[in-house]
């Protein structure tokens, strides 16, 4: 949602508002639509077989959140930077050409509703999974409705982009829930009883979290130790 903002922040601030929040909030209403039938359809689902599938899906999105989170905290890959981003928006919207007559800025709707629709589908994807596994999709979605309304109500009164949100700290987190998550309920949906129940969750969570730190570590030694060898050299 960070991310969306920013985009649609810079298009608002260079084509006009009007465009713009008609393409986010066309986004918006699509992904609803999307939760809206996608959650109540896995419901019907085999319990056993929802956990396979939902399991193996958050473990992709999980572990590909994950890598790049350590990659960036390991100083591999640059950190993501929404000023720098918030930048380049606003260059590419204001090189493109707009036409005076039209009653809508299809550049401005178009760049919005992609920005918000993409970025959107994770979470749309986190909701249902979430939501429906835990039989909960009411809960899940208003818990995304308010993670929006918050995002949105920042960058109304700001009119910025997050720059200072610890958006890969964020991240490293969240790839790390789903992907604990994502084992826990693969491994339930094949019959592996966990020790303890959901409270084995946390165990599982500790132990990816130790994982995880030590990549950073080792990527970090290794990192440095390459720079070292090219200032030598």
């Amino acid at each position: 949602m960070v991310e969306a903002l920013t985009i649609v922040l810079a298009l608002a601030l260079t084509r006009g508002w009007r465009s713009t929040l008609t393409g986010a909030g066309v986004a918006a209403c699509a992904l609803a639509a999307l939760i809206a039938a996608l959650g109540p359809a896995l419901t019907f689902v085999p319990v056993n077989a929802l956990r396979i599938v939902v399991g193996s899906l958050l473990l992709t999105f999980g572990l590909q959140w994950l890598r790049k989170a350590i990659l960036r905290a390991s100083g591999y890959t640059a950190l993501h930077d929404e000023a720098a981003i918030f930048e380049r928006e606003l260059e590419l919207a204001r090189a493109a050409g707009a036409d005076a007559t039209a009653r809508l800025d299809w550049y401005a709707f178009t760049l919005s509703f992609k920005g918000v629709f993409l970025e959107g589908l994770e979470v749309v994807f986190i909701v249902i999974s979430f939501g429906s596994t835990q039989s909960r999709l009411g809960l899940a979605t208003a818990a995304a409705a308010a993670a929006f309304v918050l995002v949105a109500g920042i960058g109304a009164v700001v009119r910025a982009p997050l720059a200072r949100v610890p958006e890969n700290t964020i991240k490293f987190a969240v790839g790390l829930l789903l992907t604990t998550f994502g084992i826990f309920w693969a491994a339930e949906g094949i019959g592996v009883e966990w020790p303890g129940g959901d409270t084995s969750l946390l165990a599982l969570l500790g132990f990816m979290s130790v994982v995880a730190l030590a990549l950073v570590r080792l990527l970090r030694r290794a990192h440095d130790s390459g720079r070292l060898v090219e200032a030598r050299a």
